[in-house]
C-alpha cells in the first residue's frame, strides 16, 4: 500500500502546486489591470463606472518592419493590406487595424527617421515606437508594440507579424474568433527548440544557465514570423514591459 500511498501523495501535491500557479497567474492579471487603471487616473483619467464610449475592435495586426524595409512594405500595400477608403472601411466596419510597426534610429530625426515620416505622410499607415531600431533590440521592440497598441487601441487581439510574411485577414479572424472566449489567448505556430550553450554557435544563448542543465529546450513558444495574443496579455506586458 505505501507506493499507492506515495503515489496519491505526489499526485495531490502536483494539483495543488497546479492550482496555486493559477491563483498565482489571476493575481497578475487583475494587479495588471488595476495599475493601468491608477496609471490612467495619475495621468489625467477620470474613473467611472459608466460605460466608456470608446471604440472597439476586433484585433490590431503590426507588421514588424525596418528603415531598409521599402519594398517589403510596398509588397504588402500591393498585397493584403486595403490603403485608403477601403481601409478605412475595414478599420470601421470590421474593427481591424493594420500598421506597420516601426521606432526611430539611433540619431533621432536623422536621414533615416524623415524617410519614415514622409512614407507616413503619404500613406498613414505606421505605429511609431519610442524606440531605437536594431536586430539585437528585437524582443524590446515587440513589448514596446504590445504596450504601445493596447494603450492606442481598445481591441481583443494584437497580432505580430513580420513584413515579408503575407496575410489571409479572413482566415487570421475566422481562427481568433474561435478563441473569443478564452481568457489568456496566445495562439501560433508553436515550437521549442535547445538552448545553445556553446559560444561561436549560431543562436548562442549567453544566458543558457537560466534554463537548467545543458541540454535542456526553451520553453514552447510562438514562432517569431506571425502570432496574437489578447487583450489581457498585452495589457500584462504594458504593465510589466
Amino acid at each position: 500500500n505505501e507506493p499507492k500511498d506515495d503515489f496519491g501523495q505526489v499526485q495531490r501535491t502536483e494539483d495543488a502546486i497546479q492550482t496555486l500557479d493559477k491563483t498565482i497567474s489571476n493575481l497578475e492579471m487583475e494587479l495588471a489591470s488595476a495599475k493601468a487603471t491608477q496609471d490612467s487616473i495619475l495621468n489625467g483619467g477620470v474613473p467611472s463606472s459608466e460605460p466608456t464610449a470608446k471604440r472597439k475592435y476586433f484585433m490590431v495586426i503590426g507588421i514588424n518592419t525596418a528603415f531598409s524595409s521599402r519594398k517589403r512594405r510596398d509588397s504588402v500595400r500591393a498585397t493584403w493590406m486595403p490603403q485608403g477608403e477601403k481601409r478605412r472601411k475595414m478599420e470601421e466596419e470590421k474593427g481591424i487595424i493594420v500598421r506597420f510597426v516601426i521606432g526611430h534610429s539611433a540619431t533621432s530625426g536623422g536621414i533615416l527617421d524623415r524617410a519614415i515620416d514622409a512614407e507616413d505622410r503619404e500613406h498613414g499607415d505606421f505605429l511609431r515606437l519610442d524606440h531605437v531600431e536594431g536586430y539585437l533590440e528585437l524582443a524590446a521592440k515587440t513589448k514596446s508594440y504590445f504596450a504601445k497598441a493596447v494603450s492606442t487601441w481598445d481591441a481583443e487581439y494584437f497580432v505580430k507579424v513580420d513584413d515579408d510574411v503575407h496575410v489571409n485577414i479572413a482566415t487570421l479572424g475566422g481562427i481568433l474568433a474561435r478563441h473569443r472566449s478564452k481568457p489568456r489567448a496566445y495562439i501560433g505556430c508553436m515550437k521549442s527548440g535547445p538552448v545553445l550553450a556553446q559560444e561561436g554557435v549560431k543562436y548562442h544563448e549567453p544566458e543558457y544557465w537560466k534554463f537548467g542543465e545543458w541540454g535542456n529546450k526553451y520553453f514552447r513558444h510562438a514562432s517569431g514570423q506571425l502570432y496574437a495574443i489578447s487583450k489581457d496579455l498585452a495589457s500584462y506586458i504594458s504593465i510589466n514591459q
